[in-house]
């Protein structure tokens, strides 16, 4: 069956099979957020995108293959509830935004600045740091080789719109600029989006609403 990314707490996952990469989508605990294991196909290691919640689940989903790190996308704690659990299961390394990881009361192995690339066994993904949502969320990019890139944007991007900036101008303007600027300008529209919550999206179906987005403020 065709990956969709449409997944429901209590469901199955959905998974993305890639050339060199198999991402693995779930939705997990009271706020329906998206977890997602990346296995690289070479070395079988594997990242965790936002231990949100349901250790059980996201472990099971982990399998017998251990996982390597985790990175969480941002300091609010609906992304990062099962983390202590995960990483005490595992030993897997934590990564975050620098301007971010202050707010996680997991310890950040790894502080993630703009630019910064984080590899799961030969695949590479790079960070972009994103001011709005909060001051050091960040966006993962995999710039697939063999096709479009994927992109994982936590709370900072969805379908339909940027992330909650509940009203404060100077921190939407933030956002919707560093979306513009890091994301739409650099990223072509076939470009895959994983949000940290609902169902999947790409930049080209985004793309044409973004003047909209600016006008209406959020």
């Amino acid at each position: 069956m065709a990956y969709s990314g449409a997944v429901k707490v209590g469901g199955p996952a959905d998974v993305h099979e890639l050339s060199d990469l198999m991402i693995s989508k779930v939705a997990v605990g009271p706020m329906d957020n998206n977890a997602y294991v990346l296995r690289c196909r070479a070395t079988d290691e594997q990242l965790l995108i936002d231990a949100a919640a349901e250790p059980h689940t996201l472990l099971t989903l982990v399998g017998d293959s251990g996982l390597t790190s985790v990175v969480t996308t941002h300091r609010h704690g609906d992304h990062w509830g099962a983390l202590r659990e995960v990483v005490d299961a595992t030993g897997a390394r934590t990564y975050a935004g620098r301007h971010d990881a202050e707010g996680i009361p997991v310890p950040t192995d790894v502080l993630v600045d703009d630019g910064d690339v984080i590899t799961v066994g030969r695949v590479e993904l790079t960070a972009r740091h994103l001011v709005g949502h909060t001051p050091g969320s960040i966006a993962l990019i995999y710039d697939d080789p063999h096709g479009a890139p994927h992109l994982f944007t936590g709370d900072c991007l969805f379908p339909g719109g940027v992330g909650n900036t509940w009203g404060n101008p100077d921190h939407f303007a933030s956002l919707i600029d560093g979306v513009q600027t890091k994301l739409f300008d650099q990223l072509a529209d076939e470009t895959w989006v994983y949000p940290g919550h609902g169902n999947d999206t790409t930049l080209g179906a985004e793309r044409p609403h973004l003047a909209e987005w600016r006008e209406r403020g959020w």
